[in-house]
């Protein structure tokens, strides 16, 4: 998350002031430097999210130098940034300038730019634009890997199109559809942006296409939303079953080990990590922490504190939530969300982590699940019985997937291709503490095979042929 200084101690990040100095509570550039270099020592990339459209609030100076701000458009955190209009140029280079620095000063390895969609621009080469082809001069500079990835809501594909094609350059784009439709069919919480979804078909689009609005009409947002993304690569979306904004944004911070079965989490690290996209894991997802995660300030205004606060309720208004939101002021929130590694070893949660351990290793081994190659990949559904199975195949090598997210037992048609058929995990089993499998170790398929299985509840099976 965001490391750009911000008055206080404690906060996201997203109330970062001064863009190229590095956060002194967290031990400043040269804290960060070392955590960098101790990453790459052992083959970890860095990633690092930044800020390009908005300030924060308070110790906000910037519109003292020069006309880094505009009144043409206005953000949900403040005055924008002026990026299209008198004296842009200069603005423009100030943050162009400010990816270059992380990636090449601090050696970064990514940059996470944060909300594009509220980065409001009608030049003609738009900044995100800029911005993208500055990290990848960076990386053929300095013969390094080095990626741009956006969030957005808009489900735009531009963003991740390559500029010869009229796109934007980013590498990847996080996909906060397939969040939604996991969530829901999880938990069944229709409320706010949830209640666009909810069918077995969308995570199934999600798995073969990428985003599930990609021009249709969204009961939401009370407009069409999205553009196709069928033709792009799946390694270009990035998917998750939680991440700060979804557990954080929630008004009491709950993340899905406390919102679901232990079978339901399973099913959920199995749909992510064994997805052809990109998964992402949020802090202590692997071992099912169950610390809140809220969201948390210090400043030191009493009247702006009061404002985030009404801000806060305000924001869960759609969602129906009932009560008072934790004070994000207090420190005693700060420390709640601290996580308990002491979990990873115990129970159900040491499980888990095997579980997720097992998920990595197979999506390591098997050719048609790494490939990520959306080519090679045909996804079938049944709405009705709440299964979706999903084929791979490279060469010789093929793997069928079957997600059941019915809370029953269901007895289906599975549409496996003829040859013989090895299981090689089932989240059922009584290994992964599940209630025990219907699913046979092996299955031989021939021509004349018309072949149904008995799929246990909220469960996940991989075979491989």
């Amino acid at each position: 998350m965001p490391v750009s200084q911000f008055p206080g101690d404690r906060n996201w990040g997203y109330d970062g002031v001064f863009p190229y100095a590095t956060q002194n509570s967290y031990g400043g550039p040269q804290g960060l430097q070392r955590l960098v270099n101790a990453c790459h020592k052992i083959g970890l990339a860095v990633i690092l999210d930044v800020v390009y459209n908005h300030l924060g609030p308070e110790g906000n100076y910037l519109r003292d130098f020069g006309y880094y701000f505009t009144d043409r458009y206005c953000t949900p955190w403040g005055e924008a940034l002026n990026f299209d209009g008198p004296h842009s140029d200069e603005v423009r280079r100030f943050f162009l300038e400010n990816a270059e620095f992380w990636v090449s000063q601090l050696h970064i390895d990514a940059l996470r730019v944060d909300a594009v969609h509220a980065i409001l621009d009608h030049s003609p080469l738009l900044f995100l634009e800029e911005l993208a082809a500055t990290v990848h001069k960076v990386a053929e500079q300095t013969k390094r890997d080095i990626f741009a990835i956006a969030e957005s809501h808009l489900n735009d594909a531009r963003l991740i199109s390559a500029p010869e094609k009229g796109g934007y350059g980013f590498d990847a784009v996080w996909n906060d559809d397939f969040h939604h439709s996991l969530r829901v069919l999880l938990t069944g919480d229709r409320q706010g942006y949830y209640e666009d979804f909810g069918k077995i078909e969308q995570l199934a689009k999600a798995f073969q296409q990428g985003f599930i609005y990609s021009g249709e009409y969204s009961p939401f947002w009370k407009r069409r939303r999205g553009t196709p993304s069928n033709h792009l690569p799946s390694y270009r979306f990035v998917v998750f079953s939680q991440n700060h904004d979804q557990i954080g944004n929630r008004m009491l911070g709950e993340r899905l080990s406390k919102l679901v079965s232990f079978d339901k989490l399973k099913l959920a690290a199995a749909c992510v990590l064994l997805s052809p996209s990109i998964p992402l894991l949020f802090m202590g997802e692997e071992y099912g922490e169950t610390a809140p995660f809220y969201y948390f300030i210090s400043h030191s205004e009493p009247g702006l504190v009061e404002a985030v606060r009404k801000g806060r309720q305000a924001e869960f208004a759609s969602f129906k939530w009932q009560g008072t939101p934790p004070d994000p002021q207090s420190e005693s929130i700060f420390l709640e969300v601290k996580l308990n590694h002491s979990l990873r070893s115990q129970g159900n949660h040491k499980v888990l982590l095997e579980f997720h351990k097992a998920l990595f290793q197979i999506r390591n081994d098997l050719p048609p699940i790494n490939i990520l190659d959306k080519d090679n990949i045909e996804v079938q559904f049944n709405e009705q019985k709440q299964i979706v199975f999903m084929r791979q195949w490279n060469n010789k090598n093929k793997v069928l997937l079957i997600f059941n997210f019915s809370n029953q037992e269901k007895t289906i048609p599975i549409p496996f291709y003829e040859g013989n058929w090895k299981k090689v995990l089932d989240s059922a089993d009584k290994k992964w503490c599940g209630g025990g499998s219907t699913m046979p170790e092996e299955v031989i398929v021939n021509q004349n095979s018309n072949l149904s299985l008995t799929v246990c509840p909220t469960s996940l099976a991989v075979y491989r042929k």
